[in-house]
């Protein structure tokens, strides 16, 4: 006669501990009478624990570190080797539930050391976004004479590159480097600006010596009393 059968329906009896439990508290196992393992849940999990740490200490020759048992509403740090609240914790969206693995102390010190390793946030920014460190940036800031390669601005901090090809052409002020890419580096949209506000500025044109006159643009129109 089965076990479930001396039992009653619904009911097994768990062959490590003894217990007797419902079929729900068994994992479910084809091969099986009924269609339940023999073992419940909580005797079938330390089973397979031991069995893991079995084949580590063959294979590796190494015992397998302990479960650490964490409260409700904590994570364990690595780092600091402690539990702690998840308010100690960065949040994260791609950590487990939202937060990451380290407490925010340990998140922000790896982070500085990293930035470290890397030489600085700076030399990290050039290297990542333009392939070049600060000695590189220097070197072509002084080719150029210390100033914006375009206007000639002193002290200019912004890289320009090629977008399709990466490939880095100067070192440009922060008007020069977004007017270039305001206008998609197409040289034809800045011809035509050219030629646009050489149709539309007034422009001082020299009538005798010292003498002035402010010629009009020859399209648009004035503007109102009101402005």
């Amino acid at each position: 006669m089965s076990d479930s059968s001396k039992m009653g329906d619904g009911v097994r009896m768990c062959r490590d501990c003894g217990g007797i439990k419902p079929l729900t508290d068994f994992h479910a196992s084809p091969k099986r009478k009924g269609g339940r393992g023999s073992y419940c849940k909580d005797c079938f999990n330390e089973r397979s624990k031991r069995s893991y740490a079995k084949r580590v200490q063959e294979k590796f020759g190494r015992q397998v570190r302990e479960g650490r048992t964490v409260p409700d509403g904590h994570r364990y740090c690595p780092d600091c080797e402690a539990a702690k609240p998840l308010t100690d914790f960065p949040q994260s969206k791609a950590g487990r539930g939202g937060y990451g693995g380290y407490c925010k102390p340990c998140h922000n010190f790896r982070g500085k050391a990293s930035v470290e390793r890397r030489g600085g946030s700076r030399e990290y920014h050039l290297r990542r976004r333009y392939g070049i460190g600060q000695v590189d940036f220097d070197e072509l800031l002084a080719e150029q004479g210390g100033v914006c390669a375009i206007c000639g601005a002193a002290d200019p901090q912004h890289v320009d590159h090629d977008h399709r090809t990466g490939w880095v052409r100067g070192i440009l002020c922060f008007n020069c480097n977004g007017g270039l890419g305001q206008f998609r580096d197409n040289q034809l949209f800045l011809a035509s600006a050219i030629e646009y506000l050489k149709g539309t500025t007034w422009q001082r044109i020299l009538i005798h010596p010292g003498v002035y006159q402010m010629c009009s643009s020859s399209r648009g129109r004035p503007p109102s009393r009101s402005s």
